[in-house]
């Protein structure tokens, strides 16, 4: 019976096969019952163990469990097949939902305490950091955790540090904090040496700007090798400021990148080549106290045009230089200078004045302070620059007179600078003896001149200062200047230190926007006059009498009290406000 049910349940029903061809085509599977004994051994199943290893399962994988959130859509399909009748498609999955994911700057947000139950955002306390001296910055970090993260990152991100160190270990414990720094302000108050410049080296991988000054005491040990080596290897650098350079020896700057180039104190250099082409401005200051002439000014003068074919600001300061060292830079011809400073130069005369406004035409700014011009070189630089010079010192030029300085006042409309400080003093010294050829011996004849006076002042002066848009004037210790008259609108800052002959009844000062006075080193009674006049405690601008003249003109008569009132509610009301000047005894 079994059999035969088994046979009777395997063949399909005639009229569901004749209506269902594709069940006709795969007939169904004949219905299996379970067994008592075991499919590998035969033995009963109860109690049985079999020792026969079975085949290995081929849907093992599949017959794992399955997670209860799972989203993977080949094991989801794998446990649960849907069964499709017919030639119906699958219908469209919808599309997945993702979630949005938003980056919160959790340590931009975050609070910090700064009192017993205060506390405020981290980026209110670190701009409050980045206005403090790196050593306040050093010394929030050890307030609390909060303040010590923002002082790291006002630390990552400095790009300009300005630091008084007692050593080069606290550079060095600094400068890794600083990343991003691209512009430092050193102030040493130790000796400076090699150790510092390495330093920076390793440090500052993004330096562009370094500016190394030394306190009193301190000595700056580098040498122009080291230098050298540091300006090479420093790609970015583009402005290097070093004070107190006397150890250097020599110089051979090569960079292209650098713009900027200042070195004080130099001793004298054996050696001196530059040779930046993008160097827009050079400033060398070479030592007073060292007699040594052995640095060649004309070969550096004549090197600086060729090589620096970009250089608008020169100042150069010795007293070695001479009309020579003027003639070289000319002769190299660099037509875009703007600024021209050279200090100390005694024996610079108005040749090199005539060599200057050959070569240039835009001068901006001209320095001769210290040299042995005359009047008529200040004549040659009216002439040449009237419509481009803006400030013009004559500081210490003793062979001028009040004459030229009031040409200069007269001829330049544009000056808004200048500076004639211990130019107009008297000068008894007579010059030191010097030989010229006179004396047969050996066929050259040599005997010693006469010493002769230089050509003196003239015993006092009287100076007549107008002009337009003179903003600055300086006449610090002209001693020969007894008369000053000075008519300057736009003028703001009078030097008027050791002016010890000026007499008070002969100064006028028309300055309305006069704010600064400096009269250290005059006598009392300039000083009261010169209050008298800048503070309105005399006189104002326009003086107004309580009385005016009859119609004839015959007589002043006594103003009305009514009018006298009016007079002074219209000051009150509509009066304009006069600015505030100090005068500096000091």
């Amino acid at each position: 019976m079994a059999t035969s049910d088994a046979s009777s349940a395997s063949v399909p029903h005639p009229i569901t096969a004749a209506a269902d061809p594709d069940a006709a085509a795969h007939p169904p599977l004949a219905k299996r019952r379970g067994s008592y004994n075991c499919g590998r051994c035969g033995l009963p199943k109860k109690g049985h163990v079999c020792s026969i290893p079975g085949p290995p399962s081929a849907s093992a994988a599949e017959s794992k469990p399955r997670r209860a959130l799972s989203f993977d859509e080949a094991a989801v399909l794998a446990v649960a097949p849907l069964a499709v009748a017919g030639p119906h498609p699958t219908p469209p999955r919808p599309p997945e939902k993702r979630a949005r994911v938003e980056v919160v700057d959790l340590d931009r947000h975050r609070w910090v305490a700064v009192g017993p139950g205060r506390r405020v955002p981290g980026e209110v306390l670190m701009e409050v950091l980045r206005r403090l001296a790196p050593r306040g910055v050093a010394a929030a970090a050890a307030v609390s955790r909060g303040w010590r993260d923002c002082s790291r990152r006002v630390w990552r991100g400095a790009d300009e540090v300005r630091l008084r160190a007692n050593s080069v270990t606290t550079v060095g414990a600094l400068l890794p904090r600083c990343p991003a720094l691209s512009t430092l302000v050193l102030r040493m108050e130790s000796d400076v040496d090699a150790t510092m410049l390495a330093c920076l080296a390793f440090s500052c991988p993004n330096l562009q700007s370094l500016d190394i000054s030394m306190a009193d005491g301190a000595v700056n040990r580098m040498t122009g090798d080291e230098l050298t080596r540091f300006v090479s290897e420093k790609r970015s650098l583009t402005v290097l400021k070093v004070d107190r350079c006397g150890s250097l020896g020599f110089l051979n700057i090569s960079s292209p990148s650098l713009t900027t180039l200042w070195l004080s104190d130099l001793s004298p250099l054996t050696k001196s080549v530059i040779n930046c082409p993008n160097l827009s401005e050079l400033s060398l200051i070479f030592s007073q106290q060292n007699n040594d002439d052995s640095t060649d000014l004309i070969s550096l003068m004549d090197s600086l045009g060729r090589t620096c074919s970009n250089l608008r600001n020169l100042h150069i300061s010795s007293v070695h230089l001479c009309n020579e060292a003027v003639f070289a830079l000319g002769s190299a011809n660099p037509s875009g200078l703007c600024m021209l400073s050279l200090l100390l130069g005694k024996k610079i005369t108005d040749a090199a004045v005539a060599s200057i406004v050959r070569s240039y035409t835009s001068l901006e700014l001209l320095d001769l302070s210290g040299s042995g011009i005359t009047d008529n070189g200040i004549g040659m630089v009216c002439k040449a620059f009237p419509d481009t010079l803006t400030r013009l010192l004559l500081a210490m030029c003793p062979n001028i007179t009040s004459y030229g300085v009031q040409v200069a006042a007269t001829q330049l409309p544009l000056l808004q600078l200048m500076d004639c400080g211990k130019s107009l003093c008297a000068n008894t010294q007579p010059e030191k003896g010097r030989s010229y050829f006179g004396d047969l011996n050996g066929g050259v004849r040599f005997c010693s001149k006469q010493q002769t006076a230089r050509k003196q002042q003239p015993t006092f002066q009287k100076l007549i200062i107008k002009h337009a848009n003179l903003k600055k004037l300086s006449l610090w210790g002209c001693s020969v200047v007894d008369a000053l008259y000075v008519c300057c609108p736009e003028l703001n800052d009078l030097n008027l230190n050791s002016c010890t002959n000026l007499n008070p009844e002969r100064l006028l000062l028309q300055c309305p926007n006069l704010k600064d006075v400096h009269v250290s080193g005059c006598r009392d009674m300039l000083i009261g006059a010169i209050r008298n006049q800048v503070l309105n405690e005399f006189a104002g601008a326009e003086p107004r009498m309580p009385c005016k003249r009859l119609a004839d003109g015959s007589k002043r008569v006594q103003v009305p009290h009514f009018m006298i009132e009016q007079l002074f509610e219209d000051d009150k009301a509509g009066g304009s406000p006069r600015s505030q000047c100090t005068v500096h005894l000091k």
